[in-house]
C-alpha cells in the first residue's frame, strides 16, 4: 500500500489524491502539515528534507515534489493512458505540468495567499491586482490551446490535465474574473467531472 503524507488544504496535495484516485492503487493518506503537523519531526525530515509536502512511499519508494509524484504513480500504474508512451505526446504532458509550476502557479498565488489565507484586514489589494493581471493572457493562452483540442495533451485525458486543473479550480474558486473562456470552460467541465476528480474539486479553498 502507497503511503502518501499530505493534506487536501494544499493544492499540491490535492493533485497527489487526484492522481491516486485516478490509477485505483491502494493508498493510505496520513494528514500533514499546517494544521495537522508532522513536518518538523525527525522521521517527516529522512522522507524530505526540505520539510514540504507532498511525499508518498511506494514499497520503499520514497518521492516528493507533487509533479513528479504525479508523473510517477501515472507512469507506474497507467503507462498508456494518464502517462502516453509515444515520445512527443509523453513530453507534451511534461511541457504543461512543468508550465503549472513555473508559470501559472506563480501568477495566480499572490491573489490566493491574499484572499485565502491572509486575514481581511492584512490584505494587499496591489498584490491581488498584480495576481489578477497577471492571469489573464495565462487563461487566454488556455482557452486559446484547449479551443484546437479537447485536452491538455491531445484527445485523451493523462497526467498534463491534473495540475492545471487543480490550478484553475483554485482560480476560478477566487471569482476575481468573469468566467470568459468558453473553451477552459469546457474543458474544466469535463475534467471536473471525472469521479476520481469530484471529491477533490468540490473541497473549498483553504
Amino acid at each position: 500500500m502507497i503511503r502518501f503524507w499530505g493534506r487536501l488544504s494544499s493544492i499540491n496535495g490535492r493533485k497527489v489524491e487526484w492522481v491516486l484516485r485516478e490509477v485505483g492503487a491502494a493508498y493510505r493518506r496520513i494528514d500533514t502539515g499546517r494544521e495537522f503537523g508532522g513536518i518538523d519531526t525527525a522521521e517527516f525530515f529522512v522522507l524530505n528534507p526540505n520539510r514540504l509536502i507532498p511525499v508518498i512511499d511506494d514499497d520503499g519508494f520514497v518521492l516528493w515534489e507533487s509533479n513528479a509524484i504525479v508523473r510517477y504513480l501515472a507512469a507506474r500504474y497507467a503507462t498508456g493512458t494518464l502517462y502516453p508512451e509515444p515520445l512527443s505526446a509523453r513530453f507534451d504532458a511534461e511541457r504543461w505540468m512543468d508550465w503549472q509550476q513555473t508559470t501559472l502557479n506563480p501568477a495566480g498565488r499572490g491573489a490566493f495567499m491574499q484572499l485565502i489565507r491572509t486575514p481581511a484586514g492584512e490584505r494587499n489589494q496591489a498584490r491581488i491586482d498584480e495576481s489578477r493581471a497577471a492571469m489573464q493572457p495565462l487563461l487566454a493562452l488556455l482557452d486559446a490551446h484547449l479551443e484546437r483540442q479537447p485536452f491538455m495533451a491531445g484527445n485523451g485525458f493523462t497526467m498534463a490535465d491534473i495540475p492545471v486543473a487543480c490550478e484553475i479550480h483554485r482560480w476560478f474558486g477566487l471569482a476575481l474574473t468573469p468566467r470568459a473562456h468558453p473553451h477552459l470552460e469546457r474543458w474544466y467541465g469535463a475534467v471536473s467531472a471525472r469521479a476520481a476528480a469530484q471529491p477533490i474539486l468540490a473541497l473549498p479553498l483553504s
